[in-house]
């Protein structure tokens, strides 16, 4: 090899401009400029005790330099913090209700834990059970505001206070941080069915009231084992007694209209045909649109069959009273309550899911009353007017329909007697007013609906319960199942003007109920002594003028 090519380098790595010069041994690895990653790595040569190294934690960790003895004065507002009188006497849903509205900051001191457990309660359990408790009552059909009334006064009653429960139409979370320097733990849980089963409802109220109560001392593993109990216990009432109940719904519906005994058969028969077809139709797994557009048509059918066979009964009586049994009121009076309280997400979802399942159920009468017209069937809809007047029968019909509705809610039997009583008072109240006294359908549906969501609200603020089962079966006589189905007639004939007009006096109706029921329990606040706070206000109704 010559003296030229030894001077020549053997690759291009011999050229790099990292690599170490000639002389200079190799680089430890662990000492190389490579292998320092950050800025705040400690230099070489500084000696540090790991005594005085801050250990890595999570960014909510406590500060070394914190101390909760030496702590700074917690900071209080200029105008101090109003304070807030929980009577022991009064309802769990008031005094939870009224915390919940407060800011965390301001909430009163938590009451002592009433659970002897050594190292206090076991977070992630505690929200685990308030998580299924609030599926319970959400899957019920309980507005978001109770729901998260209750799942806050579970938290509380075992000592989480800083505790925050959101409520949507399916999702249920709900955030737990036990001070400022700790990290928050946070639980959520999806409501994917619905079920209507008051017994259920009211059971799990019992165990929350059972919880909330000082002296009864239920714990995680007792409170675990009474909910696995009300998920094990069957409907109080068996299939046959719904479909029965269905039927005379719908008869008691349809002698409220002016039907005779006649058409309460038909439309018994109509109605009891429909709910086992709407069975089938479930068990087949199809969605509630379609299940409400099937139970729709039999009823329907039976008043167009009257009219063909030149019967001489009213056919329209028959077919309204079919539809009582189907239009979704407890999920309307939800939709508004919570749209009124604030939950507009929710209320949104409720009341989608109303309109889903009111067009299911025109669907399935058009179709019957289209092929009806085409037959040739004398449909009047000026038949609306000439509804009798008859007191007596009348409000004996509003109350059967209270307690078939009641039984298909699958209510307590101790509940089924009140809110028969209150169906008939509202009935009572509602003749008194539009047939009597001449007033508009709209203003006496608001007033009687208001009574029932008043005395609703005192008998279940006395039995410490949920007002549903007190107020839902009460409003049945009072839904626009007439203004619906001529309404739903006159577009049939091609009256659509007509027809629409009917259809909006059906949906102010149903918001009059609603909204009455909503006032009705809003009123019923100033017969209760409710916990307030010192300056008179209630938290969370102040006027905002929309911002």
């Amino acid at each position: 090899m010559t003296e030229a090519e030894d001077r020549k380098p053997q690759s291009d790595e011999a050229r790099s401009a990292f690599a170490p010069p000639a002389g200079v041994g190799p680089v430890d690895p662990v000492e190389s400029e490579s292998s320092t990653t950050s800025e705040f790595a400690i230099p070489a040569g500084l000696d540090v005790h790991p005594a005085d190294a801050e250990p890595e934690g999570s960014a909510f960790s406590t500060p070394s330099t914190y101390s909760a003895k030496a702590a700074p004065p917690a900071f209080t507002p200029a105008t101090g913090i109003p304070v807030v009188s929980l009577t022991n006497g009064g309802p769990w849903q008031d005094r939870m209700r009224t915390m919940l509205r407060m800011p965390v900051a301001e909430r009163p001191a938590p009451e002592p834990v009433q659970r002897a457990e050594e190292g206090g309660p076991a977070v992630p359990r505690v929200l685990d059970l308030t998580l299924r408790l609030g599926e319970l009552l959400l899957a019920g059909g309980e507005s978001a505001e109770d729901v998260e009334t209750a799942m806050f006064a579970v938290c509380r009653s075992y000592g989480l206070d800083r505790c925050e429960p959101n409520v949507t139409f399916t999702l249920l979370s709900i955030s737990y941080q036990p001070s400022l320097v700790d990290d928050p733990v946070s639980a959520a849980r999806t409501v994917r069915r619905r079920g209507t089963d008051y017994t259920r409802l009211a059971a799990v109220f019992q165990l929350v009231d059972d919880i909330c109560d000082a002296e009864t001392h239920v714990s995680l593993e007792e409170a675990y084992r009474r909910l696995a109990e009300i998920r094990r216990n069957r409907h109080p009432y068996p299939t046959w007694a719904l479909t029965l109940a269905s039927g005379l719904l719908a008869g008691a519906a349809s002698v409220l209209v002016g039907g005779d005994p006649i058409v309460f058969v038909a439309a018994a028969l109509g109605a009891m045909l429909g709910d086992r077809l709407a069975w089938l139709c479930a068990g087949r797994g199809l969605p509630e649109f379609y299940q409400f557009t099937v139970a729709a048509m039999p009823p329907a059918a039976m008043g167009v069959a009257l009219t063909l066979a030149h019967v001489d009964v009213k056919a329209s009586a028959v077919i309204t009273g079919g539809l009582f049994a189907l239009l979704p009121g407890r999920a309307l009076v939800a939709g508004v309550q919570d749209g009124l309280t604030g939950f507009y997400i929710t209320a949104a979802a409720r009341l989608l899911e109303v309109m889903y399942l009111f067009v299911g159920i025109v669907v399935g009468v058009l179709v019957m009353l289209y092929f009806g017209v085409q037959l040739g069937a004398q449909l009047n809809p000026d038949a609306a007017l000439g509804i009798t007047e008859r007191p007596v029968v009348q409000i004996i019909a509003s109350m059967l329909l209270s307690l078939t509705f009641a039984v298909l809610l699958q209510q307590e039997r101790s509940t089924v007697l009140a809110v028969t009583l209150n169906g008939g008072v509202a009935w009572s109240v509602y003749g008194a007013m539009h047939y009597a006294g001449g007033l508009s359908p709209v203003a006496s549906t608001a007033v009687a609906a208001g009574l029932v969501g008043l005395f609703g609200q005192l008998l279940s603020r006395y039995r410490y319960a949920s007002a549903l089962p007190y107020t839902t079966a009460a409003i049945g006589p009072l839904l626009p199942g007439s203004a619906t189905y001529f309404g739903l007639l006159s577009i049939a004939q091609n009256e659509v003007d007509k027809g629409l007009g009917s259809l909006t006096n059906a949906a102010a109706l149903a918001m009059a109920i609603a909204i009455g029921v909503n006032l009705g329990a809003e009123v019923s606040r100033l017969f209760l002594r409710l916990p307030i706070a010192a300056d008179g206000a209630r938290k969370a109704a102040k006027r905002t003028r929309g911002f």
